[in-house]
Parts: structure tokens; sequence; C-alpha cells
């Protein structure tokens, strides 16, 4: 018994070190990965919101490390901005802005990645891009009326667009999370049995 104990404890201190390298290499390519997919597919033809940069910025919130999960969205942007074409910078440090907290939004559920949280959330980050960056164009442009009712209907006249944001955000965050905790559980399943296998053979 002592020996399988001390099998177990040798396997397990390689195992976390193992597991620390392959995070960080994981986390790499799956940077770069997102990268590729926010920048190919926000240039590629697709309903106006419809895009991927709220999944990503969520995504990286909840498995990236602070660093890599604040600058994969804003990087991906400007990226894709170059080729789209730059705009005022008043509204765009307001759309930036509204991603970053889409960050900060996924790191709150780290320890708490329900489905159901998961696509609240997601309404949230959308509900949010849409109240700041609306209000950004009510208040830094002479297109509406600088009362109420111009306010309520700019957000009105903004409902289409909110309902691709809507689509596209649970779209993608379906695709990447769902994608990324099958692999995880499929994964986990065979280092574990790799692991009782390896028990097993040097206990005889």
């Amino acid at each position: 018994m002592k020996k399988v104990n001390k099998i177990i404890k040798v396997i397990k201190n390689k195992n976390m070190q193992n597991i620390t390298k392959t995070g960080k290499l994981l986390e790499s390519v799956l940077a770069v990965l997102f990268l590729i997919i926010g920048v190919f597919l926000r240039l590629l033809p697709h309903p106006p919101n419809f895009s991927p940069i709220t999944a990503i910025a969520l995504f990286g919130g909840v498995y990236f490390s602070r660093k890599t999960a604040f600058l994969l969205p804003i990087i991906a942007l400007a990226i894709s901005d170059i080729f789209l074409g730059f705009y005022d910078l008043k509204l765009m440090a307001v759309v930036y802005f509204s991603f970053i907290l889409c960050v900060l939004l996924g790191q709150l559920l780290k320890r708490h990645k329900k489905w159901y949280i998961i696509l609240g959330t997601s309404f949230l980050e959308s509900l949010i891009f849409f109240i700041l960056t609306n209000f950004a164009v009510w208040a830094f442009y002479n297109w509406y009326p600088k009362t109420l009712s111009g306010l309520i209907n700019c957000y009105v006249m903004a409902l289409p667009f909110f309902k691709n944001s809507l689509l596209g955000d649970f779209f993608f965050v379906i695709v990447f999370f769902g994608a990324y905790e099958l692999a995880e559980l499929l994964i986990g399943k065979k280092f574990a049995a790799k692991n009782i296998s390896l028990v097993i053979t040097n206990n005889h």
C-alpha cells in the first residue's frame, strides 16, 4: 500500500508540472486561434454586430490569464479595424471599453461556470454593449435631439442591431464554451484512465 501511495504521489507531482506547462501552451495556442477567428470573422461579410468578439472576451475572462484575457479582444478589434477603417475616437473608446467590461464579467464566472449563468452573462454583455454604444452615439453626435425622447428614439432605432448582437453572442458563446468543456472532459477522462493504468502496472 505504501508503494502505491508513493507512486501516486510521484505521478501527481509530475502531473502538476505537466499540467502547468500544458496549460501555458494551450492558452497561447487558443489565444492565437481566437485572434485569427476574431479578425477573420469581422472581415467576412456578416450581419451587423454578429461577431465573435464578445464571446472571445467572455471566454478569455473565464479561462485565460488576466493579461491575455484583456489584450486578446482589443488586439482582435484593432487589427480588424485597420482593414475595416477606424472611426471617431470617442465612439471607438466606448466600443473597446465595453469589451474590457466583458472580460471583467468573464473573470467573475471562473467559479460559476453553470450554463445558465454563462448564457445570462452573455445576455448582460450584449445589453451593456447596446446601452453604452448607443448612449455614446446619442451623446457625441447630432443624429438625435439631446432630449429624453431623442435618447429613447436612438435606442429604438438600434434594436435590430441589438437582436444581431444577442444572436451572435449566444451562438459564439455556446460554440466556444461548449467545445472547450467537451474537449476538457474527454481529455480529463483519458488522462485519468492513463494514470490508473500506470498505478496498476507499477503495483504488479
